[in-house]
């Protein structure tokens, strides 16, 4: 029993921090009754010393208890040369063998000591012993103890500490395996002035790890999905839990569970899970889309290997969408359809065709597809898949003739764009019959050959009988009558029979008439019924014309320049041109009129090839001018047409290089008659422009002089003093008595009024005095006289306003807004000087002698 205490001390030695610093490294294993230490070098000469009496090793590593031990508290020390451990120091001694007279003797090992294994979230207190470090020295000399390292001196600093006299390590705060798993330091031990004592020795410290971290999934929800008719153990998808805690223990060892699913069906477990790696399979058969769309599963993640009692645990939502196959063929509703469609008419809807489809909507396993299985062999009509309902359109794509076909009977069969999943039949309802009606209306009367193309030469007279246009009306069942009329004839040259579309001429066809394009002339022509409603339809009649020869050819060009003196640079290149087509044109053949003699002689044309010649001075030197060469032009035509032509040629003198000199051409530059015509008509009409003017102007003046005044001298404003009649009072004095301001009927209260005191703005009761009568045609010499006259008696009338005395008013109105001008009165006192009026120009001369006190004061 001792023994067996003895293991589990060293057992808990050996879990502890402390390590044992040994002069070679150690290995330990432990027996049931016997400490066995291994020196890793197979070295059998080790002494061991136990501090304790009550125990004893021996030289084989057994510990024995040499008496009662009735308390263990007390750590157990094992010395050693080397160093000095807490709770046991060890003291392994290595012997060797030497030549000595000695003996045996010690040999210095560094120190070794064990990893150290600290729990992280410890609750302390803190700070917390680890381990103590001892140098065996330490007895003869003072030994300071230090260490170094992450976590030490380093980041995170402080996390471990040293007590530098007795070595004893602690740790200071809690620690967290999750933020760093282990830490690496170096021992220290020197004397007091600092030099090294023990060499440094390594301390590897392990945060051992609790489950304080529960799995965390990646994602609160997952997405998933599965096709329906799936079987079982089809994997559906996974979900992943991750824990922080160490993996290589059971702490962080996730296994997972399916908590819930909704809804349960057809099933209550449709799915599982592997509870190692997340991976959820479906279980049983029966996953149908259009019963159910979509599940939710709840996962539950557990770490120390789902140990519900001890584990950590987290929860996600697993949404599993079960995805449509084409298990559901499309049925049309019906086993028969019906439409109509008025005859002649494409792109309509005749017909609609409902469908049933339970797979997932607007996808291809619901998209339906219709096909025309009999019933129409010429492809008049084409179902198209409206997108949004499914439905089928029967449309129209190539006209129906109600005279050939009354109506069709279509079998129809609708499948999906994507086909059948395995085993799936097709529906009897994917087929049914469609009836279409075809109605009868009035179609226009149709033209067998539209264009019509006919061949004619030009030059056919008016009235020729063409050709007989007919139209054919389509209505069989009904009897019509179709009347013909002209829709385009750009020419206006045929005319058209209304009953039977005979077609003649009305002027004579030209080929080279501009309506002609590419010798084809083209008219169109109107046939119409009498049928309710009226329909009728166009034709086109292309006419054909042949050429014949009717054209004369024309001479090109129509001017020239050669030099006066016979030279190469003398000779002009002509040719022709010709409406005509061949072979009614070239070659020409050019020729110089007999007539008159002195184009023969002073010219001469020669062929140069079928359709150019060349015309040259015939004499050496020619006068420089204008000439004037007539030439015949004839075509090869059947018979040959003929056209006497004119070229206008200039004969200058020329340089070296043959060019016309400036001189030259002035002096060959004359006038033709026409334009000398011209010129002198327009110097004539500008003299008669200018007589005219000068005419005009000599009459006006004199009627000026000889026109009375168009005015009578009485309204005359010109040179008259106007009267103008009072006004009211402004618009604080409404409340006044206009009345007083009238001008009186009586002169009673004038008179009545005391000496002195009278109303001044009143005429005064005399005789007016008499104006001079302007004469009704005065002469322009006595204006000035009748202005004066006029003058005079209007300062000697003192009747005439404004009256000149004082102005004394009875009654001034009620008060005003506006302040008192008192102070704007003028200055009695001194003389004021107005010099400076004079300064200001001619405008102000005026009032500068009237205040400024000139030569007339």
């Amino acid at each position: 029993a001792w023994l067996t205490l003895i293991c589990h001390l060293i057992l808990s030695l050996l879990s502890l921090p402390p390590s044992l610093s040994l002069s070679l490294p150690l290995c330990l294993s432990l027996c049931v009754s016997l400490v066995k230490f291994d020196n890793c070098q197979h070295s059998k000469a080790v002494d061991f010393e136990s501090s304790d009496p009550n125990f004893s090793v021996r030289p084989d590593g057994s510990v024995y208890a040499e008496q009662e031990v009735a308390n263990l508290s007390d750590p157990l020390m094992f010395h050693s040369e080397g160093g000095m451990q807490e709770p046991g120091d060890v003291f392994p001694r290595k012997h060797q063998r030497s030549s000595s007279a000695n003996g045996l003797r010690r040999q210095k090992r560094d120190w070794v000591i064990p990893p150290i294994n600290v729990p992280e979230n410890s609750r302390g207190p803190f700070p917390q012993m680890l381990v103590r470090i001892r140098s065996d020295q330490d007895l003869e000399k003072g030994i300071r103890y230090s260490i170094t390292g992450a976590g030490a001196d380093q980041p995170p600093i402080d996390v471990y500490n040293i007590d530098p006299v007795h070595g004893k390590m602690f740790v200071t705060r809690p620690l967290d395996r999750e933020e760093r798993a282990s830490y690496h330091l170096r021992a220290h031990a020197v004397d007091m002035n600092g030099n090294k004592v023990e060499s440094p020795i390594d301390l590897y410290i392990y945060v051992i790890d609790m489950n304080d971290n529960r799995p965390e999934f990646q994602n609160q929800v997952y997405n998933g999905s599965v096709a329906e008719g799936s079987k079982p153990g089809t994997l559906v998808m996974q979900v992943t839990a991750n824990d922080s805690d160490d993996d290589t223990t059971a702490n962080g060892m996730v296994r997972y569970r399916i908590l819930s699913q909704t809804p349960h069906m057809p099933i209550p477990n449709m799915f599982t899970i592997n509870s190692e790696t997340g991976d959820i399979f479906t279980v049983a058969a029966g996953l149908d889309r259009e019963k159910v769309s979509q599940y939710t599963i709840i996962v539950q993640a557990t770490d120390m290997e789902g140990n519900l009692n001890f584990g950590l645990s987290n929860t996600a939502t697993a949404l599993i969408s079960v995805t449509d196959i084409n298990d559901n063929p499309p049925e049309l509703t019906a086993r028969t359809f019906s439409g109509e469609v008025p005859e002649n008419r494409v792109n309509v809807v005749v017909a609609n065709l409902t469908v049933i489809d339970r797979d997932q909507p607007h996808s291809p396993n619901w998209a339906a597809q219709y096909r025309i299985a009999s019933g129409d062999p010429q492809g008049h009509f084409l179902i198209r898949t409206n997108p949004v309902n499914n439905d089928g359109m029967v449309t129209v794509v190539k006209p129906v003739d109600y005279e050939q076909n009354r109506a069709f009977m279509l079998t129809v069969i609708v499948s999906n764009k994507a086909p059948l999943a395995s085993g799936i039949q097709s529906s009897l309802q994917s087929s049914a019959g469609v009836t279409i009606s075809v109605q009868d209306v009035n179609e226009p009367p149709v033209f067998p050959s539209n264009p019509k193309s006919i061949r004619f030469e030009e030059g056919v007279p008016a009235g020729t009988t063409l050709t007989v246009f007919a139209a054919q009306d389509p209505d069989l069942f009904i009897h019509q009558t179709v009347r013909y009329s002209k829709l385009s004839d750009p020419a206006n040259w045929l005319r058209i029979n209304r009953t039977n579309g005979q077609i003649t001429t009305m002027a004579v066809l030209d080929r080279e008439s501009m309506y002609v394009r590419n010798n084809i002339y083209e008219a169109t022509f109107l046939a119409a019924d009498n049928g309710s409603p009226p329909a009728s339809g166009t034709g086109t009649l292309q006419i054909h014309l042949i050429d014949v020869n009717d054209n004369a050819p024309v001479l090109l060009p129509k001017e020239a320049q050669v030099c006066e003196r016979a030279s190469p640079r003398s000779r002009v290149n002509i040719t022709a041109s010709d409406a005509d087509a061949d072979p009614h044109v070239g070659p020409f053949v050019f020729e110089l009129p007999s007539y008159p003699p002195s184009v023969r002689r002073n010219w001469t044309a020669s062929r140069i090839s079928g359709d150019y010649a060349q015309l040259r001075l015939r004499i050496p030197y020619l006068d420089a001018g204008v000439y004037e060469v007539p030439i015949i032009v004839s075509d090869s035509g059947n018979p040959p047409l003929s056209n006497r032509s004119m070229i206008k040629v200039k004969v200058c003198p020329c340089d070296d290089n043959g060019d016309c000199t400036t001189t030259g051409a002035v002096a060959a530059a004359g006038l033709g008659t026409g334009a000398i015509i011209a010129i002198l008509i327009c110097i004539i009409i500008l003299l008669t422009m200018v007589l005219v003017f000068v005419m005009w102007m000599k009459r006006r003046e004199k009627e000026r002089q000889a026109k009375p005044l168009l005015i009578d001298p009485e309204d005359d404003v010109r040179d008259n003093i106007l009267k103008y009649d009072e006004e009211g009072g402004g618009e604080e004095d409404q409340d006044y008595d206009l009345s007083q301001l009238q001008q009186p009927e009586a002169l009673d209260h004038i008179i009545c009024k005391p000496t002195g005191v009278r109303r001044v703005d009143e005429r005064p009761v005399i005789a007016e005095s008499q104006y001079p009568i302007r004469p009704s045609l005065p002469h322009p010499g006595d204006i000035g006289d009748f202005i004066n006259d006029g003058l005079r008696a209007a300062d000697n009338d003192p009747t005439a306003p404004p009256y000149d005395s004082l102005l004394v008013f009875d009654y001034e109105g009620s008060g005003s807004t506006a302040g008192s001008v008192s102070s704007l009165n003028s200055s009695s006192s001194g003389d004021q000087d107005y010099d400076y009026l004079n300064d200001w120009g001619p405008r102000f001369k005026k009032l500068a002698d009237l205040y400024g006190g000139g030569d007339d004061d």
